[in-house]
Protein backbone atom coordinates (compact mmCIF):
# COMPACT_ATOMS: atom_id res chain seq x y z
CA UNK A 1 0.00 0.00 0.00
CA UNK A 2 2.97 2.40 0.18
CA UNK A 3 2.80 3.08 -3.31
CA UNK A 4 -0.68 4.72 -2.85
CA UNK A 5 0.25 6.66 0.09
CA UNK A 6 2.77 9.12 -1.26
CA UNK A 7 2.19 11.71 -3.50
CA UNK A 8 5.00 13.87 -5.35
CA UNK A 9 5.83 17.53 -4.56
CA UNK A 10 7.07 19.84 -7.20
CA UNK A 11 10.81 18.80 -6.80
CA UNK A 12 10.17 15.52 -7.40
CA UNK A 13 10.59 14.10 -3.27
CA UNK A 14 8.00 11.73 -2.42
CA UNK A 15 5.89 13.21 0.48
CA UNK A 16 3.48 10.60 2.47
CA UNK A 17 -0.29 11.45 2.54
CA UNK A 18 -2.45 10.29 4.83
CA UNK A 19 -4.51 7.31 3.41
CA UNK A 20 -8.21 7.63 2.05
CA UNK A 21 -10.65 5.83 4.40
CA UNK A 22 -13.70 5.10 3.61
CA UNK A 23 -16.37 3.65 6.84
CA UNK A 24 -19.23 0.95 5.39
CA UNK A 25 -22.06 0.49 7.16
CA UNK A 26 -25.54 -1.96 6.54
CA UNK A 27 -28.16 0.95 6.71
CA UNK A 28 -29.23 4.17 8.92
CA UNK A 29 -32.57 3.46 9.68
CA UNK A 30 -33.22 3.66 13.26
CA UNK A 31 -30.61 5.29 16.60
CA UNK A 32 -29.06 2.14 18.23
CA UNK A 33 -25.89 0.33 19.29
CA UNK A 34 -24.09 0.01 16.39
CA UNK A 35 -25.22 3.43 15.33
CA UNK A 36 -23.34 4.95 18.17
CA UNK A 37 -20.50 2.69 17.36
CA UNK A 38 -20.21 4.30 14.31
CA UNK A 39 -20.53 8.27 15.96
CA UNK A 40 -17.50 7.09 17.26
CA UNK A 41 -15.82 6.38 14.25
CA UNK A 42 -16.22 9.22 12.81
CA UNK A 43 -14.58 11.00 15.67
CA UNK A 44 -11.80 8.84 15.41
CA UNK A 45 -11.73 8.91 11.36
CA UNK A 46 -13.23 12.59 10.73
CA UNK A 47 -12.06 12.76 7.19
CA UNK A 48 -13.56 9.56 6.42
CA UNK A 49 -16.18 8.82 3.69
CA UNK A 50 -19.39 7.35 5.04
CA UNK A 51 -21.26 4.79 2.72
CA UNK A 52 -24.71 2.89 3.92
CA UNK A 53 -26.64 0.92 1.50
CA UNK A 54 -29.70 3.13 2.56
CA UNK A 55 -30.35 6.14 4.59
CA UNK A 56 -34.14 7.11 5.88
CA UNK A 57 -32.40 8.56 9.55
CA UNK A 58 -34.24 10.98 10.89
CA UNK A 59 -32.41 14.67 11.45
CA UNK A 60 -32.95 14.32 15.27
CA UNK A 61 -31.26 11.01 15.17
CA UNK A 62 -28.52 12.41 12.16
CA UNK A 63 -27.31 15.34 15.08
CA UNK A 64 -27.07 13.14 17.20
CA UNK A 65 -24.66 10.80 15.05
CA UNK A 66 -22.81 14.02 14.02
CA UNK A 67 -24.21 13.17 10.33
CA UNK A 68 -25.92 16.51 10.25
CA UNK A 69 -24.26 17.73 6.89
CA UNK A 70 -22.27 14.94 6.25
CA UNK A 71 -23.06 13.57 3.07
CA UNK A 72 -23.90 9.25 3.41
CA UNK A 73 -23.53 7.35 -0.06
CA UNK A 74 -25.93 4.96 -0.68
CA UNK A 75 -26.72 2.47 -3.08
CA UNK A 76 -30.02 1.65 -5.75
CA UNK A 77 -31.83 0.77 -2.43
CA UNK A 78 -32.42 4.49 -1.75
CA UNK A 79 -34.25 4.51 -4.56
CA UNK A 80 -36.63 2.08 -4.16
CA UNK A 81 -40.41 3.16 -3.10
CA UNK A 82 -40.85 2.83 1.03
CA UNK A 83 -37.73 1.22 1.56
CA UNK A 84 -37.72 2.42 5.18
CA UNK A 85 -40.41 0.56 5.76
CA UNK A 86 -39.70 -3.19 4.17
CA UNK A 87 -35.77 -3.19 3.64
CA UNK A 88 -35.38 -5.98 5.18
CA UNK A 89 -36.93 -8.18 3.15
CA UNK A 90 -34.60 -7.60 0.56
CA UNK A 91 -32.11 -9.35 2.01
CA UNK A 92 -30.89 -12.01 -0.47
CA UNK A 93 -29.70 -8.81 -2.61
CA UNK A 94 -28.18 -6.90 0.24
CA UNK A 95 -24.64 -8.33 -0.77
CA UNK A 96 -25.08 -7.30 -4.35
CA UNK A 97 -26.23 -3.89 -3.37
CA UNK A 98 -22.78 -3.93 -1.22
CA UNK A 99 -20.37 -5.18 -3.54
CA UNK A 100 -21.95 -2.12 -5.76
CA UNK A 101 -20.13 0.63 -3.61
CA UNK A 102 -17.44 2.09 -5.27
CA UNK A 103 -14.47 1.97 -3.36
CA UNK A 104 -11.59 2.00 -5.74
CA UNK A 105 -10.16 5.50 -4.28
CA UNK A 106 -9.75 4.46 -0.30
CA UNK A 107 -6.68 2.54 0.82
CA UNK A 108 -8.23 1.32 4.15
CA UNK A 109 -11.56 0.44 4.55
CA UNK A 110 -13.44 -0.17 7.81
CA UNK A 111 -16.58 -2.24 7.78
CA UNK A 112 -19.13 -1.88 10.87
CA UNK A 113 -21.37 -5.23 10.29
CA UNK A 114 -23.79 -7.19 11.60
CA UNK A 115 -25.06 -8.46 8.25
CA UNK A 116 -23.81 -7.18 4.63
CA UNK A 117 -20.90 -4.64 4.94
CA UNK A 118 -18.03 -6.70 5.07
CA UNK A 119 -19.06 -7.91 1.15
CA UNK A 120 -18.05 -4.94 0.23
CA UNK A 121 -14.72 -4.46 -2.77
CA UNK A 122 -11.69 -2.85 -2.20
CA UNK A 123 -9.19 -1.88 -4.08
CA UNK A 124 -6.11 -4.31 -5.13
CA UNK A 125 -3.50 -3.02 -2.50
CA UNK A 126 -6.14 -1.60 0.30
CA UNK A 127 -6.80 -2.86 3.44
CA UNK A 128 -10.34 -3.84 4.33
CA UNK A 129 -10.88 -4.18 7.83
CA UNK A 130 -13.71 -5.63 9.29
CA UNK A 131 -15.36 -4.71 12.79
CA UNK A 132 -18.40 -6.93 13.08
CA UNK A 133 -21.59 -6.94 15.60
CA UNK A 134 -21.98 -10.35 14.59
CA UNK A 135 -22.13 -12.39 11.83
CA UNK A 136 -25.77 -12.42 10.21
CA UNK A 137 -28.28 -13.31 12.59
CA UNK A 138 -30.99 -14.47 9.97
CA UNK A 139 -28.37 -16.94 8.64
CA UNK A 140 -26.27 -18.51 11.68
CA UNK A 141 -27.25 -19.12 15.11
CA UNK A 142 -30.93 -17.63 15.54
CA UNK A 143 -31.81 -18.64 11.96
CA UNK A 144 -34.41 -21.20 13.69
CA UNK A 145 -35.85 -18.55 15.59
CA UNK A 146 -36.65 -15.83 12.99
CA UNK A 147 -37.98 -18.85 10.53
CA UNK A 148 -40.81 -19.38 13.70
CA UNK A 149 -41.40 -15.95 13.88
CA UNK A 150 -41.82 -15.30 10.38
CA UNK A 151 -43.96 -18.02 10.44
CA UNK A 152 -41.68 -20.08 7.61
CA UNK A 153 -40.65 -23.24 10.01
CA UNK A 154 -42.58 -25.92 8.25
CA UNK A 155 -44.26 -26.80 4.94
CA UNK A 156 -43.17 -25.79 1.27
CA UNK A 157 -42.33 -22.16 2.20
CA UNK A 158 -40.61 -23.07 5.17
CA UNK A 159 -38.21 -25.64 3.21
CA UNK A 160 -37.79 -22.72 0.59
CA UNK A 161 -37.04 -20.01 3.02
CA UNK A 162 -34.30 -22.67 4.44
CA UNK A 163 -32.49 -23.41 1.43
CA UNK A 164 -32.67 -19.67 0.91
CA UNK A 165 -30.40 -18.97 4.28
CA UNK A 166 -28.51 -22.01 3.37
CA UNK A 167 -27.20 -20.13 0.41
CA UNK A 168 -26.77 -16.44 2.12
CA UNK A 169 -24.64 -18.58 4.75
CA UNK A 170 -22.44 -19.76 2.64
CA UNK A 171 -22.39 -16.52 0.45
CA UNK A 172 -21.55 -15.36 3.65
CA UNK A 173 -18.77 -17.16 4.75
CA UNK A 174 -16.95 -16.53 1.20
CA UNK A 175 -17.35 -12.97 1.86
CA UNK A 176 -15.78 -13.34 5.30
CA UNK A 177 -12.74 -14.12 4.20
CA UNK A 178 -11.55 -11.60 1.94
CA UNK A 179 -11.18 -9.09 4.34
CA UNK A 180 -7.42 -8.45 6.29
CA UNK A 181 -8.94 -8.16 9.84
CA UNK A 182 -11.57 -8.61 12.56
CA UNK A 183 -12.29 -6.81 15.75
CA UNK A 184 -15.41 -7.60 17.42
CA UNK A 185 -17.65 -5.98 19.98
CA UNK A 186 -17.55 -8.81 22.55
CA UNK A 187 -15.90 -12.33 23.52
CA UNK A 188 -19.08 -14.41 22.63
CA UNK A 189 -19.33 -12.68 19.37
CA UNK A 190 -15.44 -13.68 18.74
CA UNK A 191 -16.49 -17.09 19.20
CA UNK A 192 -19.35 -17.24 16.60
CA UNK A 193 -17.12 -15.29 14.18
CA UNK A 194 -14.39 -18.17 14.82
CA UNK A 195 -16.70 -20.66 14.37
CA UNK A 196 -18.45 -19.52 11.57
CA UNK A 197 -15.79 -17.72 9.52
CA UNK A 198 -12.70 -19.84 10.65
CA UNK A 199 -11.02 -16.10 11.32
CA UNK A 200 -9.83 -14.92 14.90
CA UNK A 201 -10.86 -11.54 16.14
CA UNK A 202 -9.59 -8.78 18.12
CA UNK A 203 -11.86 -7.94 20.99
CA UNK A 204 -13.26 -3.89 21.43
CA UNK A 205 -16.07 -3.28 23.53
CA UNK A 206 -18.18 -0.98 21.91
CA UNK A 207 -18.38 2.68 23.83
CA UNK A 208 -20.69 3.63 26.42
CA UNK A 209 -21.66 7.94 26.35
CA UNK A 210 -20.99 7.53 30.26
CA UNK A 211 -20.40 10.78 30.36
CA UNK A 212 -23.98 11.72 29.33
CA UNK A 213 -25.51 8.62 31.24
CA UNK A 214 -24.64 9.48 34.42
CA UNK A 215 -26.69 9.02 38.10
CA UNK A 216 -28.79 12.48 38.86
CA UNK A 217 -32.46 11.04 40.25
CA UNK A 218 -34.55 9.74 42.97
CA UNK A 219 -35.72 6.11 42.41
CA UNK A 220 -38.98 5.95 41.69
CA UNK A 221 -41.45 2.54 41.60
CA UNK A 222 -41.28 1.35 38.02
CA UNK A 223 -39.18 -0.97 35.73
CA UNK A 224 -38.12 0.16 32.30
CA UNK A 225 -37.38 -1.64 28.87
CA UNK A 226 -36.09 0.06 25.75
CA UNK A 227 -35.01 -1.07 22.71
CA UNK A 228 -35.36 -1.56 18.73
CA UNK A 229 -38.72 -3.64 18.14
CA UNK A 230 -37.28 -6.47 16.43
CA UNK A 231 -37.78 -10.11 17.56
CA UNK A 232 -34.91 -11.47 19.12
CA UNK A 233 -35.05 -8.00 21.37
CA UNK A 234 -38.01 -10.01 22.99
CA UNK A 235 -39.99 -6.34 24.00
CA UNK A 236 -43.34 -8.20 23.61
CA UNK A 237 -42.27 -10.89 26.07
CA UNK A 238 -40.99 -8.53 28.75
CA UNK A 239 -44.83 -6.13 28.16
CA UNK A 240 -46.69 -9.72 28.55
CA UNK A 241 -44.74 -10.52 32.05
CA UNK A 242 -45.44 -7.30 33.46
CA UNK A 243 -49.09 -7.44 32.20
CA UNK A 244 -50.20 -10.86 32.88
CA UNK A 245 -47.65 -11.60 35.71
CA UNK A 246 -47.19 -8.79 37.60
CA UNK A 247 -50.19 -6.81 37.42
CA UNK A 248 -49.11 -4.00 40.05
CA UNK A 249 -45.71 -3.53 38.95
CA UNK A 250 -45.29 -0.28 36.48
CA UNK A 251 -43.41 -1.11 33.09
CA UNK A 252 -42.27 1.55 30.78
CA UNK A 253 -41.23 0.73 27.47
CA UNK A 254 -39.10 3.04 24.73
CA UNK A 255 -38.18 2.11 21.29
CA UNK A 256 -40.19 1.87 18.18
CA UNK A 257 -40.15 -0.65 15.18
CA UNK A 258 -41.19 -3.98 13.46
CA UNK A 259 -42.53 -5.82 16.95
CA UNK A 260 -44.59 -2.13 18.10
CA UNK A 261 -47.87 -3.59 17.17
CA UNK A 262 -46.88 -7.24 19.29
CA UNK A 263 -45.85 -5.07 22.30
CA UNK A 264 -48.83 -2.75 22.42
CA UNK A 265 -51.14 -5.91 22.09
CA UNK A 266 -49.22 -7.33 24.74
CA UNK A 267 -49.21 -3.96 26.86
CA UNK A 268 -51.72 -4.03 29.99
CA UNK A 269 -52.86 -1.17 31.86
CA UNK A 270 -49.73 -0.76 34.08
CA UNK A 271 -47.38 -1.08 30.85
CA UNK A 272 -46.65 2.61 29.30
CA UNK A 273 -45.38 2.30 25.66
CA UNK A 274 -43.72 5.81 24.80
CA UNK A 275 -42.38 4.93 21.36
CA UNK A 276 -39.21 6.33 20.08
CA UNK A 277 -38.13 8.93 22.32
CA UNK A 278 -34.73 10.81 22.65
CA UNK A 279 -31.95 10.40 24.37
CA UNK A 280 -32.74 13.22 27.20
CA UNK A 281 -35.71 11.27 27.60
CA UNK A 282 -34.45 7.82 28.11
CA UNK A 283 -31.47 9.32 29.86
CA UNK A 284 -34.19 10.15 32.61
CA UNK A 285 -36.10 6.79 32.53
CA UNK A 286 -33.15 5.23 32.90
CA UNK A 287 -32.02 7.45 36.19
CA UNK A 288 -35.52 7.07 38.11
CA UNK A 289 -36.06 3.54 37.29
CA UNK A 290 -35.76 0.72 39.89
CA UNK A 291 -33.92 -1.79 36.85
CA UNK A 292 -33.67 -1.71 33.61
CA UNK A 293 -35.03 -5.44 31.83
CA UNK A 294 -33.16 -6.70 29.09
CA UNK A 295 -34.52 -9.75 27.37
CA UNK A 296 -32.66 -10.29 24.16
CA UNK A 297 -29.73 -12.64 23.77
CA UNK A 298 -27.43 -9.75 22.46
CA UNK A 299 -24.13 -9.66 20.57
CA UNK A 300 -23.11 -6.96 23.38
CA UNK A 301 -25.88 -4.52 24.18
CA UNK A 302 -25.17 -1.02 24.87
CA UNK A 303 -28.15 -0.13 26.83
CA UNK A 304 -27.24 -2.66 29.44
CA UNK A 305 -24.20 -0.56 29.94
CA UNK A 306 -26.16 2.77 30.25
CA UNK A 307 -28.70 1.69 32.80
CA UNK A 308 -25.81 0.83 34.88
CA UNK A 309 -23.83 4.42 34.14
CA UNK A 310 -27.10 5.99 35.56
CA UNK A 311 -26.27 3.86 38.39
CA UNK A 312 -29.16 1.79 37.56
CA UNK A 313 -29.38 -2.21 38.50
CA UNK A 314 -29.80 -4.57 34.98
CA UNK A 315 -31.93 -7.37 34.82
CA UNK A 316 -30.56 -9.54 32.22
CA UNK A 317 -31.61 -13.07 30.13
CA UNK A 318 -27.94 -14.19 31.37
CA UNK A 319 -26.66 -15.53 27.73
CA UNK A 320 -24.07 -13.59 25.38
CA UNK A 321 -22.89 -9.90 25.43
CA UNK A 322 -24.53 -9.68 29.17
CA UNK A 323 -22.07 -11.91 30.88
CA UNK A 324 -19.90 -9.20 29.92
CA UNK A 325 -21.50 -6.30 31.04
CA UNK A 326 -23.27 -7.28 33.99
CA UNK A 327 -22.61 -8.55 37.23
CA UNK A 328 -24.85 -10.98 38.50
CA UNK A 329 -25.86 -10.41 42.00
CA UNK A 330 -23.69 -6.48 42.45
CA UNK A 331 -24.88 -4.98 39.47
CA UNK A 332 -28.28 -6.88 38.35
CA UNK A 333 -29.35 -10.51 38.13
CA UNK A 334 -29.71 -12.99 35.26
CA UNK A 335 -32.21 -15.15 34.51
CA UNK A 336 -31.75 -17.69 32.33
CA UNK A 337 -35.21 -18.61 29.91
CA UNK A 338 -36.65 -16.11 27.79
CA UNK A 339 -40.20 -16.72 29.00
CA UNK A 340 -42.96 -13.73 30.81
CA UNK A 341 -42.60 -16.44 33.82
CA UNK A 342 -39.06 -16.06 33.86
CA UNK A 343 -38.70 -12.20 33.70
CA UNK A 344 -41.29 -12.30 36.43
CA UNK A 345 -39.56 -14.03 38.79
CA UNK A 346 -36.56 -12.00 38.35
CA UNK A 347 -38.23 -8.76 38.86
CA UNK A 348 -39.79 -10.32 42.26
CA UNK A 349 -36.08 -11.78 43.35
CA UNK A 350 -34.64 -8.52 42.79
CA UNK A 351 -36.78 -6.47 45.10
CA UNK A 352 -35.94 -8.53 47.58
CA UNK A 353 -32.05 -7.39 47.15
CA UNK A 354 -30.28 -4.39 47.39
CA UNK A 355 -27.63 -2.71 44.94
CA UNK A 356 -25.06 -0.28 45.12
CA UNK A 357 -25.53 2.51 42.56
CA UNK A 358 -21.53 3.46 42.54
CA UNK A 359 -21.04 -0.51 41.96
CA UNK A 360 -23.18 -0.19 38.91
CA UNK A 361 -21.58 3.06 37.66
CA UNK A 362 -17.88 2.06 38.20
CA UNK A 363 -18.87 -1.55 36.29
CA UNK A 364 -20.15 0.60 33.56
CA UNK A 365 -17.00 2.87 33.52
CA UNK A 366 -15.13 -0.06 31.75
CA UNK A 367 -16.96 0.93 28.88
CA UNK A 368 -16.11 4.27 28.76
CA UNK A 369 -15.73 5.96 25.13
CA UNK A 370 -11.36 6.99 25.30
CA UNK A 371 -11.17 3.30 25.75
CA UNK A 372 -12.74 2.39 22.47
CA UNK A 373 -11.45 5.18 20.70
CA UNK A 374 -8.03 4.51 21.76
CA UNK A 375 -8.33 0.29 21.12
CA UNK A 376 -9.64 0.89 17.51
CA UNK A 377 -7.18 3.20 16.01
CA UNK A 378 -4.38 0.99 17.81
CA UNK A 379 -6.20 -2.10 15.95
CA UNK A 380 -6.56 -0.20 12.53
CA UNK A 381 -3.17 1.06 12.84
CA UNK A 382 -1.50 -2.28 13.24
CA UNK A 383 -3.05 -3.28 10.02
CA UNK A 384 -2.39 0.04 7.94
CA UNK A 385 0.31 1.87 9.58
CA UNK A 386 -1.04 5.04 7.56
CA UNK A 387 -3.86 6.10 9.23
CA UNK A 388 -1.35 7.46 12.07
CA UNK A 389 -0.01 9.95 9.08
CA UNK A 390 -0.37 13.67 10.34
CA UNK A 391 -1.32 12.54 13.60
Amino acid sequence: MADKLALMNMTGAVQPRPPRVAIVIEWLTLLGGAEMVLREMLQVFPEADLFALLDTLPEPSREALGLTGRRVTTTWMQHVPNIGRWYRGLLPLMPLAARSHDLRDYDVVISSAYAVAHHVRVAPGAVHLVYCHTPIRYAWELRDRYLEDAGLDRGVRGWLARRLLDWIQRGDARAAQRPHSYAVNSRYVAGRVLRHYGREATVIWPPADIEYFTPGAVREDFYVAASRMVPYKKIPLIAQAFSQHLPQHRLVIIGDGPDMPQVRAAAGPNVQVLGAQPRDILRNYLRRARAFVFAAQEDFGILPVEAQACGTPVLAYGVGGAQETVVDGETGLFFWEQTPEAVAQVVRRSETRSFDPERCRANAERFAVPRFREQLLAWVALHAPGVLTGR
